[in-house]
């Protein structure tokens, strides 16, 4: 695993097999071989499986968000509350639908939307988590996703390419 510094944030690349079985395992595909990750993320690599699966049922009660995805939620509240709408809770099944996605998206260097059943929205490029929110702000569409008054839960995510390009996914419902 090589480890860097980018916009703040310390990130990982998975290049060895062992990541590629934890990739695996997670559901996800190949594709963490070339992407950058936040190494947060990247922590439960170094146990083995065996620690990771006794670890399982603890893991479930210590679920967190990145930093970088607590800033994304805590910006998007500040335009709902600007709008005195509630403030949408983070939901564990949309943050990890979301990661899903922003790594794929990450891996073919495409910006898509999902085909599940969620209101969505994405963007790539942007250097910060203000910048992205202040972004979708200016969108008419994407700003209608932030202040729909039935949305009460959110997922979110960001991942870089090895280039420094971040993929940015938002996922709502009620």
């Amino acid at each position: 695993m090589h480890v860097r510094e980018l916009f703040g944030i310390t990130l990982a690349t998975y290049t060895r097999p062992a990541y590629r079985r934890l990739a695996v395992s997670l559901g996800l595909t190949f594709m963490c071989a070339m992407v950058f990750l936040p190494a947060t993320a990247c922590l439960a690599a170094e146990e083995s499986r065996e620690d990771q699966e006794a670890a399982k049922p603890k893991a479930e009660a210590q679920w967190k968000l990145l930093e970088i995805e607590r800033n994304i939620i805590q910006f998007t509240n500040e335009e709902r509350s600007r709008y005195g709408l509630p403030s949408l809770e983070p939901d564990k099944e949309l943050v990890e639908s979301a990661r899903q996605h922003a790594i794929w998206m990450t891996r073919y260097r495409t910006l898509q939307h999902t085909s599940r059943p969620v209101a969505e929205n994405i963007a790539m490029g942007y250097q910060n988590s203000r910048d992205v929110v202040r972004g979708w702000m200016n969108s008419s569409g994407h700003r209608a996703n932030i202040l729909n008054r039935s949305h009460r839960k959110i997922g979110v995510a960001a991942y870089v390419t090895e280039h420094g390009t971040i993929y940015w996914c938002q996922q709502f419902r009620r």
